[in-house]
């Protein structure tokens, strides 16, 4: 809940701009039941309420934005557009006006992409992650990979965050390479790769499934020596998911909140946003993807990865001034 009309018993979420005065409980084996957030166990109450703590400087009590850098040839929706590295760098820069974070990807993982070979993948993200730098560029960048060698190139070239599709499921690698250099994770829920994961994906349930998945990397994480404190989840919209699966997921995001850690939601331009909102164009879909980013912090998720920087931050001041009074 967002409403300035606050019960007496209700209790902050994640130390963030919701709250909420009531809890439902998910079983696999029994029907949903609502509970008062008081009586929630006391373990429940700090995982839900304790107020994150900051991720890669970042505060986590307003939403923030992370726009999407694909210097890629073949991404679904900006493939090609910023693949000579001057595009990819005046982009970057427009970007960094109303973007917290610039998340750079050398690797298309949209649904039956093909693996892109390490040093090809370096050769497309390092050298832009440099130029940045180099030109004074303050605002935080985070990989987008699967790998720990490119993961590690990045972060040499001045990247601090590492962002993985694969929660470390793909090359383990990437854990050591992230808590050696003592830099923050976003673990993503995914199956199988990107050739095969829209092949009939199944859940028993979706949101305890990607839920279980996503605590389990965590605790995989911190064994590795990242600590909680410097992991963030995603729930992988449109990875291995089918349109529903999608909706479930979008709806019950705040169950994620559980798991103790920031929360991202990556939606934009989405083929399932296409299907509903009747835009096969992906370039085309910004309207539907900023409709799902308000979902997503009316139930707190504390980072949008998006595709239209601009047109995001622009609702996001719109909707904190209608809901909480300001605007930053």
């Amino acid at each position: 809940m967002t409403d300035p009309s606050r019960p007496e018993a209700a209790l902050p979420l994640a130390g963030g701009w919701c709250w909420f005065d009531r809890a439902e409980v998910l079983s696999r084996h029994e029907a949903p039941r609502m509970v008062a957030a008081r009586d929630l166990p006391t373990d429940w109450q700090d995982r839900l309420c304790a107020p994150r703590t900051d991720f890669a400087g970042l505060s986590m009590d307003l939403p923030r934005v992370m726009g999407i850098l694909n210097v890629t040839p073949d991404s679904f929706s900006d493939g090609g557009r910023f693949t000579h590295p001057a595009a990819a760098i005046a982009q970057a820069q427009a970007m960094a006006l109303d973007a917290d974070v610039l998340d750079i990807g050398g690797e298309s993982t949209r649904p039956g992409a093909a693996e892109v070979e390490v040093p090809e993948e370096i050769a497309r993200t390092a050298p832009v992650i440099a130029a940045l730098r180099g030109a004074g560029l303050q605002t935080a960048i985070s990989i987008d990979t699967r790998k720990g060698a490119v993961a590690q190139a990045a972060l040499a070239e001045g990247a601090g965050i590492v962002n993985d599709v694969a929660a470390m499921g793909f090359d383990r690698a990437i854990a050591k390479v992230t808590a050696d250099a003592g830099a923050p994770i976003i673990l993503m829920h995914s199956i199988k790769t990107p050739e095969t994961m829209q092949d009939d994906p199944q859940y028993g349930d979706v949101l305890l499934d990607v839920y279980d998945f996503l605590s389990a990397r965590i605790a995989q994480a911190t064994a590795a020596g990242i600590p909680a404190s410097r992991i963030m989840v995603d729930p992988g919209i449109g990875f291995g998911k089918t349109l529903q699966h999608n909706l479930t997921l979008i709806r019950g995001l705040s169950l994620f909140h559980g798991l103790g850690v920031p929360l991202l939601l990556g939606a934009s331009r989405k083929r399932f946003i296409g299907t509903i909102g009747q835009e096969p164009q992906a370039d085309r879909r910004m309207p539907g993807s900023v409709a799902v980013a308000l979902q997503g912090v009316a139930q707190g998720a504390q980072m949008l990865r998006v595709h239209d920087v601009i047109e995001t931050r622009q609702a996001l001041r719109l909707w904190l001034a209608l809901n909480k009074g300001f605007f930053p």
